[in-house]
């Protein structure tokens, strides 16, 4: 019984009370660990009924068995990397291990599948058509990401925009966004101070924010219009790269197929370069 598990599958039924109390929990296991419900519900500012009746909601007995998991789940967690290194030391023992990888990815996307809206997907699609400009970021484990999809998004529909905290002046680049801009921030575990400090800026510039990200809670959350959890049962978050990969796949896919005359018109633009300066 895993309590991240558990606090994912069961966030949308929570109360407000009981969502702030899972946050907290996120946030700050430790607490959890060694202070009773009465003392967490103090810090939070929630009634110690709001944090029993939340140990209920995810399916335990109880606080004690919350405080046991955390205990033995979210304070002896190793790190991600840790995590990605022992489950693929568990596939080294099977004969082929090149294919045992590759199946776990793709068992790893159909989970994904069976997670996602098909109405949110459209939504998503249709705000990256409709829109003017379109601004993605992405650090550390979600640069790759970020950088692929904002140049395939720049083929097909062009003003695309990578921003890149370490070389943009973010201040001008901000300053430009407005109620025609959408501002994409992927954002995993751990999570980046400037990609949840950009998308609040975008936001209060007037930009629709998607936030993409490995939970319902994930920081992001707070200031995302549109919120996509790509949550797979891997603790690694290395592991979420080709389903999420997949995805935004499916996303490029769906922009060019619902706006075929501005594909066709980026399309033939692109075929008029002239190449031989560039490729071989």
């Amino acid at each position: 019984m895993d309590i991240k598990e558990l606090i994912h599958s069961e966030f949308s039924r929570l109360s407000k009370g009981q969502q702030k109390t899972a946050k907290y929990l996120l946030d700050q296991p430790k607490d959890f660990a060694v202070k009773s419900a009465s003392e967490i519900g103090k810090s939070i500012g929630v009634s110690e009924t709001t944090v029993i009746r939340f140990c209920y909601s995810i399916q335990l007995s109880g606080f004690s068995e919350l405080q046991r998991l955390v205990r033995e789940q979210l304070l002896a967690e190793s790190s991600t990397l840790g995590q990605y290194f022992t489950s693929k030391l568990k596939l080294a023992e099977k004969p082929h291990f090149y294919a045992s990888v590759m199946e776990k990815d793709c068992l790893h996307i159909q989970e994904m599948i069976r997670t996602i809206h098909e109405e949110e997907f459209d939504q998503f699609v249709n705000q990256l058509i409709q829109t003017k400009k379109v601004y993605i970021t992405g650090l550390r484990s979600s640069f790759a990401v970020a950088s692929w999809l904002a140049f395939t998004l720049g083929l097909i529909r062009g003003n695309v925009k990578l921003l890149r905290p370490e070389t943009d002046d973010l201040l001008l680049t901000i300053s430009e966004m407005d109620e025609a801009s959408v501002f994409i921030a992927i954002s995993f575990d751990r999570y980046m101070k400037d990609t949840i400090k950009l998308a609040e800026l975008a936001k209060k510039q007037g930009a629709f924010v998607i936030g993409i990200t490995d939970s319902p809670v994930a920081p992001i959350n707070k200031h995302a219009d549109m919120l996509f959890a790509i949550h797979i049962s891997e603790k690694s978050t290395i592991d979420a790269a080709p389903a999420l990969f997949s995805f935004l796949n499916a996303v490029i896919a769906g922009v060019s197929i619902k706006d075929k005359e501005q594909f066709e018109k980026r399309k033939k633009q692109y075929e008029k370069l002239d190449g031989e300066h560039f490729f071989i």
